[in-house]
């Protein structure tokens, strides 16, 4: 029987790389032939271009010795899963397959980090704020992206999130004047509250270098997933798994974090903001 070619999904992708992990030195005609497969096979599976069962992700690592069991459970599980049944799956034709991966991701993910440079990022925002920032884009169906990323923001309820937030962010002049603010900085503020959420403020006094290289969000997963990093860019940013480039990521974060005001203080300046716009 002819194998079905599947379209490399973001799922499917993660799978066949943690299944080369556990293949290690191992070279792919000896794994191929301890399930009967030819090399094609299983090079194709391990990038993501052929489905796995859970059956075949177990007898895989059995012939392979993992011995993570809660591991293959995890693997075994996704690579059932079936491609477009995601919450997401109403807009997979409406943004682009990058941006699409990183919403998938930053579903499951169990904890987020992330940094704008210039604005609030993208799960504080309120719907105000969305609606002025993205009925301006230049899509073709802003109302899907506002919707979209209103919806991405129930994450906030699950993961446990660090935020670092541009105090710029605060003297952008919007079109609808000052309620977006005060909207903004209430959520904000509600958001710092919760118990999963670290907010800081980058202060206008740090040093300019401090987030000058981007938007990035760091996302790491349930056991035996691997962190991912993606950059920010208009076509819905990069990502990338390999071990080095997110280590050094997550360095850049923790020390503009370090630069950045204690929550107390954070929550501080906020309230400070909230006030002055009330006068």
């Amino acid at each position: 029987m002819t194998q079905k070619r599947a379209t490399p999904t973001i799922k499917r992708r993660r799978v066949g790389a943690q299944l080369r992990r556990w293949r290690g030195e191992m070279k792919s005609g000896d794994a191929a032939k301890l399930m009967g497969w030819d090399t094609t096979k299983l090079s194709r599976i391990e990038r993501g271009l052929y489905r796995i069962s859970a059956v075949e992700v177990r007898g895989l690592c059995a012939k392979l010795g993992v011995d993570d069991p809660a591991g293959v459970e995890e693997v075994a599980r996704v690579a059932e899963e079936q491609p477009g049944t995601g919450w997401w799956a109403p807009y997979a034709d409406r943004v682009t397959q990058a941006y699409l991966d990183f919403v998938e991701l930053e579903a499951e993910a169990e904890t987020i980090r992330i940094i704008h440079p210039k604005v609030v990022p993208g799960l504080l925002q309120s719907h105000g704020y969305v609606r002025e920032m993205l009925s301006i884009s230049r899509s073709n169906n802003p109302e899907s992206l506002i919707a979209l990323r209103l919806a991405r923001q129930e994450v906030l309820s699950r993961a446990q999130f660090h935020a670092l937030v541009p105090e710029s962010a605060f003297h952008a002049q919007f079109d609808s004047g000052p309620a977006l603010m005060r909207d903004q900085l209430r959520k904000l503020l509600d958001a710092s509250e919760m118990p999963n959420v670290t907010l800081q403020i980058v202060p206008l006094t740090a040093h300019p270098s401090y987030g000058s290289n981007g938007a990035m969000t760091i996302l790491t997963f349930r056991h035996p997933w691997t962190p991912v990093a993606s950059i920010d860019n208009p076509m819905g940013g990069s990502h990338t798994y390999d071990p080095d480039q997110v280590a050094y990521l997550e360095a850049e974060f923790d020390n503009i974090a370090s630069a950045a005001l204690p929550v107390d203080k954070t929550r501080d300046l906020l309230n400070q903001y909230l006030e002055e716009l009330h006068q």
